[in-house]
């Protein structure tokens, strides 16, 4: 009995993973040349992806190789060849919002709880700022309050913005789009800077009965939104923002 073979591999011998890693580099040298020749900017609807040319991008190495070889491992680093990263929108969704349901308590519980002689003092992520501003720390109490607030809500409302995006399959401003997704990845670590704070807080101040110094339940819930919002942010695959754009084109 005759094997036929699948027609979305290529026949013949199976390629070792050094052979499958020099075809793909060819593959994108060739893409590069071709879009190199011309000397005026393509506009953007006309520009050809790796979609449109049968390739796709290794999501850990973001080496280029064939379409064929989706799911299967990356020639160069082993990883599971994707066309995009597989429930992407759905669990960007889980992740967030679980984020903005958690935010809520890491604003409202304390996040540093300190008993001394004096009693028990309970402070929130804006009583610290408070007490920041009214003691004369001004540039401090901006800084917490940039990084601890303002810059966790602006992950989440940007992530939101493009997820919706997606959903309705918008074309507006994708480049700016594609732009307000790097600024997320850039942004999104430095919103911990109130657990570490706290955690040096806590591992210095241990003067046994006189202060003691330990986290609240608002660190918890905080660090708990920060590590949802990169999970989220992670998850996210901003390449479904232009295949909103190439869907567009196709049905014109």
């Amino acid at each position: 009995m005759s094997h036929t073979p699948e027609p979305s591999r290529p026949s013949g011998p199976r390629l070792t993973a050094r052979e499958r890693l020099e075809r793909s580099r060819r593959l994108a040298a060739g893409v590069v040349a071709e879009l190199t020749d011309d000397d005026e900017r393509t506009p953007i609807a006309q520009v050809p992806t790796a979609t449109t040319l049968g390739l796709l991008s290794c999501h850990a190495c973001d080496l280029v190789s064939p379409r064929t070889l989706e799911g299967e491992p990356c020639p160069r680093c082993g990883a599971t060849l994707h066309h995009r990263k597989p429930n992407s929108v759905a669990r960007t969704w889980a992740f967030l919002l679980s984020a903005y349901i958690l935010y809520i308590p890491a604003n409202l519980l304390p996040v540093m709880v300190t008993q001394s002689i004096l009693g028990t003092q309970k402070d929130t992520i804006l009583s610290g700022v408070l007490y920041l501003w009214l003691s004369g720390s001004h540039l401090l109490a901006g800084v917490v309050l940039i990084a601890s607030i303002i810059v966790p809500l602006l992950k989440m409302l940007i992530l939101t913005l493009l997820l919706l995006s997606v959903h309705f399959r918008s074309t507006w401003r994708i480049r700016q789009q594609t732009k307000l997704y790097g600024l997320v990845e850039v942004i999104g670590r430095w919103s911990m800077l109130d657990i570490f704070v706290v955690a040096l807080l806590a591992s210095l101040v241990r003067a046994g009965a006189l202060a003691t110094i330990i986290p609240g339940g608002g660190a918890l819930a905080f660090a708990s939104v920060v590590v949802l919002t990169m999970l989220a942010s992670l998850s996210f695959d901003p390449r479904l923002l232009w295949d909103s754009l190439e869907q567009k084109d196709a049905r014109h």
